[in-house]
């Protein structure tokens, strides 16, 4: 009898360490989600005078910033924003592509490891170093090209130069994840593909691409958020004028760089603060609708795969 007790006082006791961690893995994977809606419900709470003060739709559409005259017009910040990320993940997403793709598939194995550690690197440096570099080497580009297309009145702080530095700075980042993500599909595949006849290309498109399309995906939303949030380096190249931009070689004015401008300036000014919160607000809903566009897509590709 004795051992009988110790054996259903040990199961007792593994039973709950195992109650306790599984509650203590929930707890982990809920807190993000708790973080995300906490920041909602307190950019909310910041948001609410300047809410309540003035129409939300006005808010969104009106392209008027004065401060001194209690007219706040996000427009011109959102449509900033939009611009200039779009710009960069148009010029970085074919070029990471094809690097990551590369990498995988084609290069020397000793290639791999001489340039994979070189991504590593750019993807940590800071944002205010690739700033300087853009000041330095992209806006004087930046003015040439506008000189040489006859554009008058171009000082190269313009969309392009951001998007040119976002490019830069978020490539690294899209090409790592990529490589790894190809890197992770089985090799077999790949001799199965080839012994059946297949070239290389065949087996990346009809083999390889197929299998990481939802990786991919999750890697370009992933690099698209960070160029959305970005704040230093873009502040620095992209002008900070509060006009919507009508090419790309105009100056704009992203609602991170609105937000580092202005936060802890002027809030002797009525409704000033609760702005530059709503600014925030409309950032982090823009990065959640993006991350929630991505997800859809990749429930809808998954869904299909296995239905086909």
């Amino acid at each position: 009898m004795k051992p009988l007790r110790q054996r259903d006082r040990h199961d007792r006791q593994r039973f709950i360490i195992d109650r306790s961690a599984q509650k203590g893995v929930y707890l982990l994977a809920g807190f993000p989600v708790l973080l995300v809606g906490g920041l909602v419900v307190l950019l909310s709470l910041r948001s609410w005078p300047i809410l309540q003060a003035q129409n939300p739709w006005q808010l969104l559409t009106d392209s008027q910033w004065l401060p001194s005259q209690n007219l706040f017009g996000f427009f011109p910040f959102i449509m900033g924003t939009c611009w200039v990320t779009l710009t960069a993940m148009l010029m970085s997403v074919p070029i990471c592509l094809l690097s990551a793709l590369y990498l995988s598939e084609y290069s020397h194995p000793l290639t791999r490891v001489m340039i994979k550690p070189v991504f590593d690197v750019l993807a940590a440096l800071p944002s205010v170093v690739y700033g300087v570099w853009g000041v330095l080497v992209v806006v004087p580009l930046v003015k040439a090209a506008a000189d040489k297309l006859q554009l008058a009145g171009s000082t190269g702080y313009s969309v392009l130069a951001g998007g040119i530095v976002l490019a830069v700075m978020v490539g690294p980042y899209i090409t790592t994840i990529t490589y790894e993500i190809l890197n992770a599909v089985p090799w077999g595949l790949r001799e199965a593909s080839l012994a059946l006849g297949a070239t290389r290309w065949q087996t990346i498109k009809w083999v390889i691409l197929p299998k990481t399309y939802p990786g991919i995906i999750a890697a370009v939303t992933l690099g698209a958020s960070r160029a959305l949030g970005e704040t230093m380096a873009v502040l620095m190249v992209v002008g900070n004028l509060a006009k919507v931009p009508g090419s790309i070689f105009d100056p704009a004015y992203p609602l991170p760089a609105l937000i580092a401008n202005n936060y802890g300036e002027m809030f002797s000014i009525p409704l000033y603060e609760s702005a530059l919160m709503t600014a925030a607000l409309i950032l982090l809903i823009m990065v959640l609708i993006m991350n929630l566009i991505s997800t859809l897509v990749l429930k809808q590709f998954i869904r299909r795969e296995m239905s086909a």
